[in-house]
């Protein structure tokens, strides 16, 4: 389904849609992140989610680390539009359906056909978009809770220019800053299968083993 969708992007992706400019006004407070800063900082490893160490059993190749790990991507306009519409485009086409009620499971990862919980979308435009010539290295699914203190998922594109969070729950594409969640953990970029934290350990003699940037 995916590959029959991605054609329709070569319409729409032309069309400029101007970047959002960080502002004076940001989203939840989260705790060890700098809020003015374009870029989250991580603070070591963090567990996978149980349903992604499943999609990754499921979806082997979609899991390996890159040959050559990118620094982060520039975004281009052309990017910019792209990321754009490939984010609008899943929005539309995906209804948004708990894995209980699909699947029968509290928890299933996997690429939706037409239905899909909040993780489906975000696989699917991290493949589209890497089908696209995106690198995997700037597409990170990431573990948040929602302004009611859900669990949610989204992806993070990371970029030169900052990172910004695609979401099922919005058509826009904001500064990771800008929207109203409290972040805990994503993707690292240097290999998919791992994952690393957004939030400081609570032994205070651990430091973030990451630049801001990374």
């Amino acid at each position: 389904m995916y590959r029959v969708v991605l054609r329709s992007i070569i319409v729409v992706a032309p069309l400029l849609v101007a970047k959002p400019a960080i502002s004076s006004e940001y989203g939840v407070w989260v705790d060890g992140q700098n809020m003015r800063s374009p870029y989250m900082r991580i603070y070591g490893q963090s567990m996978p989610p149980i349903g992604h160490i499943r999609f990754c059993r499921t979806y082997p190749s979609d899991c390996r680390p890159q040959n050559e790990i990118k620094d982060r991507f520039s975004l281009s306009p052309d990017r910019w539009n792209e990321l754009v519409a490939i984010n609008s485009l899943v929005n539309r086409i995906v209804e948004p359906v708990e894995d209980q009620e699909l699947y029968g499971e509290v928890e299933r990862w996997t690429y939706p056909e037409n239905k899909g919980d909040c993780e489906d979308y975000v696989l699917l435009k991290r493949r589209m978009l890497i089908q696209r010539g995106w690198p995997a290295s700037s597409l990170l699914i990431t573990v948040v809770s929602d302004e009611n203190g859900a669990g949610h998922a989204v992806m993070t594109a990371r970029t030169g220019d900052g990172d910004y969070i695609l979401d099922n729950k919005n058509s826009k594409i904001l500064a990771w800053n800008k929207v109203p969640y409290r972040f805990f953990k994503r993707q690292s970029y240097r290999n998919p299968k791992r994952w690393v934290s957004l939030k400081p350990r609570t032994d205070k003699r651990r430091r973030a083993t990451s630049s801001a940037r990374d």
